[in-house]
C-alpha cells in the first residue's frame, strides 16, 4: 500500500467517525422528540412502545454510534448491524400495520449510510470489487460470433432487466410507498412528462444496446463485454448513453406512477452506478483498449453531450 493510498484510508476512517458521531447526535435528538412529540412518535414508530424500542435502541444505535466515534471499531459493526436490523423489522411491522412508514425510511437510509461508515471505518476504503466477482466479473464476448447473435443475446436481456427494474421493483416500491403512507402529492401533468420521458429513454436505450452489440460484438452483461471499443451511434456524444438511458427510464416511470420514492430509487441508482461501477467499468476497458480508450475518455462526457467540435 503507497502512501497516498494509506493517506487517502486514514482521511476515510475520520469521515466514518465523523458520520458515527453525527449519526449518534441525531439519533440522540430523534428519541428527544419522540418522548417530547406524539406526532413524531406516531410518523416514526406507530404504535409500538417507545419505551420497550428505546431500551435496545438507545444502548445499541445511540451509544453503539457514539463509541464508534470514538474508534472503538466492534461498535461500529454492531451500530450497522443493529441498525439494519430494525430497518428490516420496522419495514415489516409497516407493511402489516401502515404505520412507522417515515421511520421506516429513517432507518433504511441510516442502514445505507453505516454500512458506508462501516467500510471506511474497518478498511478506509469502499471495497467496490465485490461487484465484480463470480458471475459479474468483467469477461469479453466469444468471439468468432456473428453480429446477430449479439443483438439477439442483448435484446433478451434488455426485457429480462428492464421488466425486473423498471416493472416490477417500481411497482413494488410504489406499492409500499402506499402502503406506508409516505406518499407524496404529485403536479397532474407528472404523468404525461414521464410517459414522453420513458419513450424518448427506451429509444435511447435500444439504439445503444443495437450499437454495441452490432459494432462492439458484445452484450451490455459484464460476463459478456464487447470486443471492440464501440464510438458509434449514440457513444459519439456520451460514454454510457445506456446508463443515462436506464435512469431516465426509471424516472419517467416514478413519474408515471406518481411515486417520488421510484424517482429516487432511479436517483440513487445513478449514485451507484456512477461512483461504484463505472470506475471499474473505465479501468478495464483502459486495460483492453489502451490509448484508444483514453483519448476517447478525453473527448467524450459520461452523462452530459459536449456538443460542438471536438479536439
Amino acid at each position: 500500500m503507497t502512501r497516498a493510498s494509506q493517506a487517502v484510508g486514514a482521511h476515510l476512517q475520520r469521515w466514518g467517525r465523523a458520520y458515527f458521531a453525527t449519526q449518534a447526535i441525531a439519533g440522540l435528538a430523534w428519541w428527544t422528540l419522540v418522548f417530547l412529540s406524539p406526532s413524531v412518535r406516531t410518523a416514526t414508530l406507530g404504535s409500538l412502545d417507545p419505551l420497550a424500542v428505546a431500551a435496545l435502541d438507545v444502548p445499541l444505535f445511540v451509544l453503539g454510534s457514539a463509541m464508534a466515534a470514538l474508534g472503538v471499531k466492534a461498535a461500529a459493526a454492531v451500530a450497522t448491524g443493529w441498525t439494519a436490523l430494525v430497518a428490516a423489522a420496522l419495514a415489516l411491522y409497516a407493511t402489516i400495520t401502515t404505520e412507522a412508514g417515515w421511520g421506516v425510511l429513517m432507518m433504511i437510509a441510516a442502514t445505507a449510510c453505516s454500512g458506508l461508515a462501516l467500510c471506511f471505518v474497518l478498511l478506509g476504503r469502499v471495497p467496490t470489487e465485490w461487484l465484480i466477482r463470480g458471475p459479474f466479473a468483467f469477461n469479453p464476448a466469444a468471439s468468432g460470433r456473428r453480429a446477430a447473435v449479439h443483438v439477439s443475446a442483448t435484446i433478451g436481456q434488455m426485457i429480462l432487466f428492464w421488466g425486473f427494474f423498471l416493472v416490477v421493483v417500481p411497482l413494488l416500491i410504489s406499492w409500499l410507498g402506499i402502503r406506508w403512507l409516505v406518499s407524496l402529492p404529485v403536479p397532474q401533468f407528472a404523468a404525461t412528462a414521464g410517459a414522453v420521458l420513458l419513450v424518448l429513454a427506451s429509444v435511447l436505450g435500444v439504439a445503444s444496446a443495437v450499437t454495441m452489440a452490432s459494432r462492439g460484438r458484445g452484450t451490455p452483461l459484464p460476463s459478456a463485454m464487447p470486443n471492440r471499443l464501440v464510438v458509434a451511434g449514440p457513444y459519439r456524444w456520451v460514454r454510457n448513453p445506456m446508463a443515462v438511458s436506464g435512469i431516465t427510464q426509471g424516472a419517467g416511470v416514478g413519474l408515471m406512477l406518481g411515486s417520488w420514492l421510484v424517482v429516487a430509487y432511479a436517483m440513487i441508482g445513478s449514485l451507484l452506478w456512477n461512483y461504484a461501477v463505472r470506475p471499474l467499468e473505465e479501468a478495464d476497458l483502459e486495460k483492453r483498449f489502451g490509448t484508444e480508450f483514453r483519448q476517447y475518455r478525453d473527448s467524450v462526457r459520461c452523462w452530459i453531450p459536449r456538443f460542438g467540435r471536438r479536439s
